[in-house]
């Protein structure tokens, strides 16, 4: 297959919780290799699951965005981590929500699709799943994390600053996937789970289309989420309207949150309601592009 006929569509985002007026060039920079690389493996033949599970482990253990070792502490003094990840064309799905002590939690979650019969684990069930099947712990939770580019220590204990990372892609197969992974929002009660490690509010794929949310997730689950959008866009509208009906229904409701997506047609869409949204995205129709504010 010649390198024009290879059909592939690629996107993520780094949270919308990005504050206007900071400086994310490092963020920037980060976006613009892993998707690259991303685009590398799609253009390549590898499938759209493993590309999103790819990204988004990259995010996690880099420590620059608000999920794996970027993580703040909740009100318990501990981190507590949530991820999803989707498969389109047989809608198989994993997610852990409220998980301690491990580096990965879109590995946990793509485990818990693969090794189970279910769809979410969380809590203690969530970390025994994943110490018996062997997954990465973080060893000096002090050491470890650590706090991500462009949040300060004093935002950490406010509930209102949020962040979250996620991927989406479109295969040579035709196949759709997206993926999920957030540390949650800053000073969170202790078993605090927002929509991130829900199919359905956070994460969502199916023939049509993959999405991955990011945002105030209380607001996002009360107006729909990812899988509101799904059906907008199954239903006839197009995909920026489909989009922007969840986020204007989050705005309503009183949060902000911005949304990544592909189509099984190629079509991207990263559109956003808050100060910001670091993303990047490409495709074999569209040269890779890369921001955070508009």
């Amino acid at each position: 297959m010649s390198q024009s006929n290879k059909q592939y569509a690629f996107a993520l985002h780094g949270g919308a919780g990005a504050v206007a007026g900071r400086n994310y060039h490092s963020v920037e920079e980060h976006l613009l290799g892993l998707t690259k690389e991303c685009e590398t493996l799609l253009a390549n033949g590898c499938s759209a699951l493993d590309v999103v599970e790819t990204a988004v482990i990259e995010m996690e253990t880099s420590g620059m965005y608000v999920a794996g070792r970027g993580s703040a502490p909740n009100t318990a003094g501990y981190v507590e981590l949530d991820a999803s990840i989707m498969y389109g064309p047989s809608r198989e799905a994993g997610a852990v929500a409220a998980l301690p002590g491990f580096e990965s939690p879109i590995q946990i979650a793509r485990g818990v699709m693969e090794k189970t019969p279910h769809v979410l684990l969380a809590g203690a069930g969530a970390a025994a799943f994943a110490r018996d099947n062997g997954y990465a712990e973080v060893e000096n939770p002090d050491d470890y994390y650590r706090l991500p580019v462009g949040v300060t220590k004093d935002e950490t204990t406010n509930s209102n600053a949020h962040g979250t990372v996620g991927a989406v892609a479109l295969d040579q197969s035709g196949a759709l996937a997206a993926a999920t992974s957030t540390g949650g929002t800053f000073g969170k009660l202790e078993g605090r789970i927002g929509d991130t490690p829900l199919i359905g509010p956070g994460t969502w794929a199916d023939d049509n289309i993959a999405i991955s949310c990011t945002g105030t997730g209380e607001h996002i689950i009360r107006a729909g989420g990812a899988v509101s959008i799904a059906c907008a866009f199954k239903s006839g509208a197009s995909l920026d309207d489909a989009i922007n009906g969840m986020l204007d229904e989050v705005k309503r409701l009183g949060g902000d949150a911005g949304v990544i997506a592909v189509t099984r047609l190629q079509k991207i869409a990263t559109l956003y309601n808050s100060d910001g949204m670091k993303r990047a995205s490409v495709s074999s129709k569209q040269p890779l592009q890369v921001a955070t504010f508009a």
